[in-house]
């Protein structure tokens, strides 16, 4: 999967499209999901050109990588999410259910988010 620049999260990066932001920094851009699946969901995303998780963790700098996990621990203790809990879940690829080519973090919490996944069938 090739970084499309039109992608919803560049255009949410870029401003041109607004968001329900929780958080941001110079590596991270924390914003509420439009269709949660839990009482807090939120999207974390890297401030870089990122397709995936894989990518991201090849090619982004050591800098980035840490100031992005540091953003999650931060976002996650500012919500309240440490103290019972959360689900982080970053989608990869057309298997994995990957909607959007840009490395997406996936914080769900705020309650019991049921299991994992469904059982192969």
């Amino acid at each position: 999967m090739n970084y499309d620049n039109q992608n919803i999260f560049a255009k949410i990066l870029r401003g041109e499209i607004p968001c329900d932001k929780v958080y941001e920094d110079e590596y991270a851009l924390a914003f509420k999901d439009i269709d949660p699946k839990a009482p807090v969901h939120i999207l974390i995303i890297p401030t870089g050109r990122y397709v995936s998780i894989d990518d991201f963790g090849k090619r982004a700098s050591v800098e980035e990588v840490a100031g992005f996990f540091a953003a999650v621990a931060k976002i996650v203790n500012e919500q309240g999410l440490n103290k019972n809990g959360f689900r982080s879940i970053a989608n990869t690829g057309v298997d994995g259910g990957q909607e959007v080519p840009h490395f997406h973090l996936h914080i769900l919490g705020g309650g019991p988010v049921g299991p994992m996944v469904s059982k192969a069938g």
